[in-house]
């Protein structure tokens, strides 16, 4: 597959500080890849340097292979949308969408046949003559869109165009921009601090912090195959327990809990027994009172501290026995219950569906 972008060894740094720092990836011919963290991480940052907006203060960026080092902004073959869209107001839709064409001298009927075309393409026949203040949110995101991919660019860069939408909105246009780019074709590069928009929407996804890249991967992987702690936090929900790993006299690992409990796990085989160990547990992973398991499923106590009510998401806000670890465990949507606040219930899961780090920057319990 071809390499419409790539990034080799890139970083940014302002003064003494490193914005990004020395990030690698490529983009395949069609793909949508997002860039994911948190505020703060680099991500606009870079997305800007690809741009061009920022010059690199080391490393290369290639655009389908030709080297981008001081080529300005308005000559590389790639368009950004921005977060507020940046719509002329005193324009109407098809005058914006052909702004950026007669500015590079585009005139006449090939304007207009481009123009009407791009409108069909982003699913906005027959809106050109209407004001930008007549259309709705998620109308507005097309037309920013359709003023960008009107001037056929490699690469197609959108900062957190969703940002500014309800979120009823913003869930509707995760799966429309999914839908345009796959019709479209137009490679898509994607920055945002929304987890549930990089996953719904893209091929492939980097995440990022404090200006790295974690792990790139599909979202598949980074929900089920977290590579870091990190990564397993910011992805989706996770339960998190931290212990000392140790080993009983049948070989199986453990950590052990306040009260007498434990939660058996399957370490990383680089993990030796006294090191701090840090788990991870999905709520989904769990089933609430389930009769009887073997005893190579972790069964635990709890006390239900509140009902979360959020539809087909619902759970409980858990305590475990004897200790101050929360857990957060998944109702099952098919099956009723009458679970309330302050009930006893049994929570149990298969270790092999639990997560372990090493808690990093911690000492060993032998060196303490």
């Amino acid at each position: 597959m071809p390499i419409d972008l790539s990034v080799k060894d890139v970083s940014k740094r302002f003064g003494s500080f490193t914005a990004v720092d020395n990030v690698s990836f490529e983009v395949e011919t069609g793909k949508f890849f997002s860039i994911l963290g948190p505020s703060g991480c680099g991500k606009t940052t870079l997305l800007r340097m690809i741009a061009g907006f920022y010059d690199l203060s080391s490393g290369r960026i290639a655009i389908r292979g030709g080297d981008m080092t001081g080529v300005e902004a308005n000559k590389r073959p790639v368009k950004l949308v921005f977060q507020h869209l940046a719509l002329f107001p005193m324009m109407d839709v098809k005058e914006n969408i052909a702004f950026g064409l007669r500015r590079r001298g585009e005139k006449g009927i090939g304007v207009r046949k481009k123009v009407e075309n791009i409108l069909e393409r982003v699913g906005l026949p027959g809106y050109g003559d209407k004001r930008i203040n007549q259309i709705s949110g998620g109308q507005m995101q097309r037309v920013a869109i359709a003023r960008c991919l009107v001037l056929e660019p490699v690469v197609l860069l959108l900062d957190e165009p969703l940002g500014a939408l309800d979120l009823k909105l913003r869930e509707h246009m995760k799966v429309e921009l999914k839908k345009l780019q796959t019709e479209i074709g137009t490679t898509f590069v994607y920055i945002t601090h929304d987890q549930s928009e990089a996953m719904v929407m893209s091929d492939y996804v980097a995440v990022m912090n404090q200006g790295r890249f974690e792990q790139i991967d599909t979202p598949q992987n980074l929900y089920y195959k977290p590579s870091t702690s990190f990564v397993a936090q910011f992805v989706g929900e996770n339960n998190k327990i931290t212990g000392k790993l140790d080993r009983d006299g049948s070989g199986r690992f453990f950590i052990p809990l306040a009260g007498g409990g434990r939660i058996l796990v399957t370490p990383p085989p680089t993990l030796q027994v006294g090191e701090l160990l840090e788990v991870f547990i999905r709520p989904e992973a769990m089933i609430i009172n389930p009769g009887t398991t073997p005893d190579s499923v972790n069964k635990i106590n709890a006390v239900v501290k509140a009902v979360l009510f959020d539809g087909g998401n619902s759970g409980l806000l858990c305590v475990i026995e004897g200790s101050s670890n929360e857990l957060t465990v998944r109702l099952p949507q098919n099956v009723p219950h009458d679970i309330r606040a302050n009930d006893r219930v049994c929570v149990a899961w298969d270790p092999a569906r639990s997560i372990c780090f090493m808690s990093a920057g911690v000492k060993t319990y032998a060196e303490l």
